[in-house]
């Protein structure tokens, strides 16, 4: 992967393309440290504590992963690239779900500008919407210094060009530099917690103890991480290759056709989208509550019959920050349905973006078949054998990446930001980001051979 680097940099072009994504990233550090006028920073702190955690790696810890520390700060990044995700996320689904657009994709790459136009007034949509949920539900509590009109459209305002901003600064990195602009931006933001995150493993397990202990506690550190670099770099790139045959055509005095070819599922079919949708979902009972003032510590029974004390403790179970806690292994329930919506969104996620019957249909089109299988409906069932195996082994390993920063958090007080599902991003947006590199110096070279 460095050598990748390395031998890119003495490619002129290609040089130019990586300083200039090294210089928007360099930007986009900048901005998240710069925090959004009138905001309350005192208030702002003990907010982070109740949503995150005083460790920072509450049940919101992914989202904190994903701003890249600026939405603890309330910078004028506090959104970040979030309401992108989001709304990309959004349009994906619409664009299955309602025809005219389905129709838009499938015109080529006029379709695709329309659709990502949408995408941007949808993104922007959606960080007015935030940003105003934010300064309103919490600027009331406290978040801004005045809570006044002025501050309120300010805020909103700053938070809406911020994530605006964002989302230009990551398609100009597609455009002008080594692509993927927006996956870029998002694992700069999950690494730039590293360090610290790093510092904290070192001073809980390391620092002050025997140098047998501190030895093999890093060992174990090292380990565990390994591994699951190692597993994820398999939900990655590890796929399951269906044969196709494709019959003999005679066109006149040739025989066509004839040849071999493969249909590649991938084990992790539906990527990171299940753990985000899981996430999202039992976090924003925890966001919403905390807006309207209640954040569910409460031990004495509040409201009508005691709902305040009973949703207090619901809550719990929804935070990941009570899960495997020694002290109290009863909200640790919580991760069953936690690890019930990421196997449910695996095969829903797949459901809605693969078709086993409509690839079955063109394969009959195509004289395409699966050897020892009959085209047209029993090939689709066939696939969708196939496919349902595959999405439950993807989804298992998917749970495991995902789960085991809480049962290490719990069980062990390691107080990290990053997750599972930082680990499965950053290192499929660095694979795909190396072969992105490496076809442009492929293709450069043929270029070159060519005008020789």
């Amino acid at each position: 992967m460095f050598k990748t680097f390395i031998n890119a940099f003495k490619v002129k072009d290609i040089r130019k393309k990586l300083l200039f994504t090294l210089l928007m990233l360099v930007i986009v550090r900048l901005g998240c440290q710069i925090a959004s006028p009138g905001i309350n920073q005192e208030f702002v702190k003990q907010m982070m504590e109740s949503l995150f955690g005083s460790d920072g790696n509450g049940g919101l810890g992914i989202l904190g992963a994903f701003t890249g520390g600026s939405f603890e700060r309330m910078s004028i990044f506090a959104l970040n690239i979030t309401p992108y995700i989001t709304s990309s996320i959004i349009m994906q689904l619409m664009t299955i779900a309602i025809p005219k657009l389905e129709e838009m994709q499938n015109e080529g790459e006029d379709g695709r500008k329309k659709i990502a136009a949408i995408t941007r007034y949808v993104t922007v949509g959606l960080a007015l919407i935030e940003s105003g949920a934010m300064a309103i539900g919490f600027g009331s509590q406290g978040l801004l210094t005045e809570y006044n009109a002025l501050n309120v459209i300010t805020v909103i305002a700053a938070m809406t060009a911020g994530s605006a901003f964002l989302m230009w600064a990551g398609e100009r990195i597609t455009e002008h530099g080594v692509g993927n602009g927006i996956s870029i931006i998002l694992i700069i933001n999950i690494i730039s917690s590293f360090p610290s995150d790093a510092k904290t493993l070192f001073e809980q397990f390391i620092k002050n103890k025997s140098i047998a202990i501190g030895v093999l506690n890093a060992v174990i550190i090292l380990a565990v991480i390994i591994v699951l670099i190692l597993m994820v770099i398999f939900l990655s790139d590890g796929t399951r290759k269906i044969p196709l045959q494709y019959a003999k055509k005679v066109q006149g005095n040739k025989m066509m056709g004839g040849n071999t070819s493969s249909i590649p599922i991938k084990i992790n079919t539906a990527g990171v989208i299940p753990v985000i949708f899981a996430s999202s979902i039992l976090q924003t009972p925890i966001i919403i509550s905390n807006m309207v003032g209640f954040n569910g510590t409460a031990k004495a029974e509040t409201g009508f019959w005691g709902w305040g004390y009973i949703w207090g403790e619901l809550l719990k179970f929804m935070n990941a920050r009570y899960w495997f806690n020694k002290n109290d292994m009863i909200y640790t329930i919580g991760i069953i349905v936690y690890v019930f919506l990421v196997i449910f969104f695996a095969y829903f996620y797949t459901s809605i973006t693969f078709n086993p019957m409509e690839i079955a249909n063109n394969l009959k089109k195509a004289g395409g078949f699966v050897p020892g299988i009959r085209p047209g409906k029993p090939t689709s069932d066939y696939l969708n054998t196939v496919l349902n195996y595959v999405i439950f082994i993807g989804a298992v390993g998917l749970t495991i990446v995902a789960v085991y920063p809480y049962v290490f958090s719990g069980l062990f007080g390691a107080s990290v930001s990053f997750g599972g599902t930082s680990i499965i991003i950053v290192v499929g947006v660095i694979i795909e980001t190396v072969k992105q590199v490496e076809s442009q110096m492929l293709v450069r070279n043929y270029k070159g051979f060519l005008n020789d």
